[in-house]
């Protein structure tokens, strides 16, 4: 720990932890609820406030999130208010937000605070705040490559949450449950921390460094590795596509093999699944960032800009560039 840094909000103790949720439209309901309901559950396991959460809005008023639901918030995000863990939750259209008064509040909260961060797209804003520069962190793996460009400073790490000092990131909703779990567990315990595991039924399966995966297999990994390591392999090489054969080779299995487990647990053959996910890949590319074509084709593996398009084309019914013009 660096001398001007405060003492981890991660370590045992037992006096109450004020924390501050700053909620802004455009976040997903499952990033909220995996940031507030494991602090709501580990106060009525322990029969006392431990975790004293607000949620607030920039506005005050609710903000919306992607499936249309609105959160209710008790007020308005105030700076000098005292709070020991400030958590920014952020989705889609952060870059509307970033203005030069918020960032100014996010410093000043962050400085008086004990811990802050970032959930999903809440990352951006902590880092556009100077919070991250010099630290580690994550975010969503759709947005590590171009966060990394913007933020030369940070050292982006492809994991599900990061914790470097005071600050904290994590890169969606299944990994701030993690996280929570996390500081549950450190500063109240293990047993506290399994029994509000066990009232949401979750299996913390991953470790904090373990990388995001671009498809969650569940429980698939269980029933069939083969399967499990044909499409880990696939989401590693979307820029540079594997041929099948060699899939197959790395997974310990003939091409043939793969393509009946292909068929019988997914329905469909290898080199089908492989474009569909190079193609999902792309079309978040174009429907969320302003990145150029030709770039968005290289980097899911086409050889140019007018065999994506056809590609794009016959899988989502239009062109990129008309989907991007809605």
């Amino acid at each position: 720990m660096i001398k001007s840094e405060k003492p981890s909000i991660f370590r045992a103790e037992r006096s109450p932890l004020k924390v501050t949720l700053l909620v802004f439209s455009g976040s997903s309901i499952m990033c909220v609820a995996s940031a507030v309901d494991p602090l709501r559950a580990a106060n009525r396991i322990a029969g006392e406030t431990l975790f004293d959460f607000r949620l607030v809005s920039v506005t005050g008023e609710a903000p919306i999130t992607t499936c249309g639901l609105p959160v209710a918030v008790s007020g308005r995000f105030d700076a000098a208010d005292t709070t020991d863990m400030l958590v920014v939750v952020a989705g889609f259209g952060t870059q509307n937000y970033a203005t030069s008064a918020l960032l100014a509040g996010l410093r000043r909260a962050a400085r008086a605070a004990r811990a802050c961060g970032g959930v999903e797209a809440g990352t951006w804003l902590v880092a556009r705040a100077g919070l991250l520069e010099g630290r580690s962190a994550t975010t969503h793996w759709e947005d590590m490559e171009d966060f990394s460009s913007a933020f030369p400073g940070v050292d982006v790490r492809p994991d599900r949450y990061v914790i470097d000092g005071p600050v904290f990131t994590s890169g969606g909703a299944s990994p701030t449950f993690d996280l929570m779990l996390h500081l549950i567990r450190t500063r109240l315990g293990m047993a506290v921390a399994l029994d509000v595991a066990s009232v949401f039924i979750y299996d913390q399966a991953r470790a904090a460094t373990d990388a995001q995966p671009l498809v969650s297999l569940g429980r698939l990994d269980g029933y069939d590795p083969r399967l499990a390591q044909a499409v880990r392999l696939m989401e590693t090489h979307v820029d540079q596509p594997l041929t099948i054969a060699a899939v197959a080779k790395r997974a310990g299995v003939t091409a043939r093999t793969l393509e009946s487990i292909f068929r019988k647990s997914i329905g469909e053959t290898p080199g089908a699944y492989y474009l569909r996910l190079r193609l999902g890949a792309a079309r978040r590319l174009v429907v969320d960032t302003r990145v150029a074509m030709a770039d968005i084709a290289g980097r899911t593996g086409f050889s140019s800009a007018a065999a994506f398009s056809r590609a794009f084309s016959r899988a989502f019914g239009e062109a990129p560039v008309r989907l991007r013009q809605r």
